[in-house]
């Protein structure tokens, strides 16, 4: 998360929702909730779609590493890095239910974690520790700094389109 204070006239954003926390949860209450459920569950359609697509494109032999599970989950992070950079910290203006679809539902549904730990727990089962281990460290920090890496780039990307406008 950024340091940088929202422009002039655009409250703080606060990308991280508690929902343990009353306020923070005005847009699950009330009638409102089944427009997010809604957005959510159709965004995680179309990434769970896209996530199979991928493991069509690309299938991986048995006993091999997971390349493609393992991509796609750098990939997705690299997206929402961008995704909340573009909503947090610049726009402000977007739809409250952009997030909730994008965020929640194309990137969740997307990225696998479910899929990660079958992968490291089948590379535990054939006695693959070394390969389970390097993987399951592996596809964590190479999530995390796609996580950065994209929030950077992003950031930079629209700092210089500033400058040059």
């Amino acid at each position: 998360m950024s340091t940088r204070e929202p422009p002039p006239g655009r409250p703080s954003v606060d990308p991280d929702v508690d929902l343990s926390v009353p306020a923070q949860r005005a847009e699950t209450a009330g009638a409102g909730r089944w427009r997010v459920l809604a957005v959510i569950a159709a965004g995680g359609a179309l990434g769970a779609t896209a996530r199979y697509a991928a493991s069509l494109a690309w299938p991986v032999a048995e006993g091999a590493f997971p390349w493609t599970v393992f991509g796609v989950n750098v990939t997705g992070c690299a997206l929402i890095g961008v995704l909340m950079v573009l909503l947090a910290e610049r726009d402000g203006a977007a739809h409250p239910l952009v997030r909730p679809f994008l965020g929640v539902g194309v990137l969740g549904g997307f990225t696998t974690f479910s899929t990660y730990a079958a992968d490291v727990s089948k590379l535990l089962v054939r006695q693959e520790v070394a390969t389970a281990m390097a993987y399951a460290t592996a596809t964590a920090v190479a999530a995390l700094c796609a996580v950065w890496a994209g929030a950077v780039s992003t950031r930079t990307l629209l700092d210089g389109r500033r400058r040059a406008s």
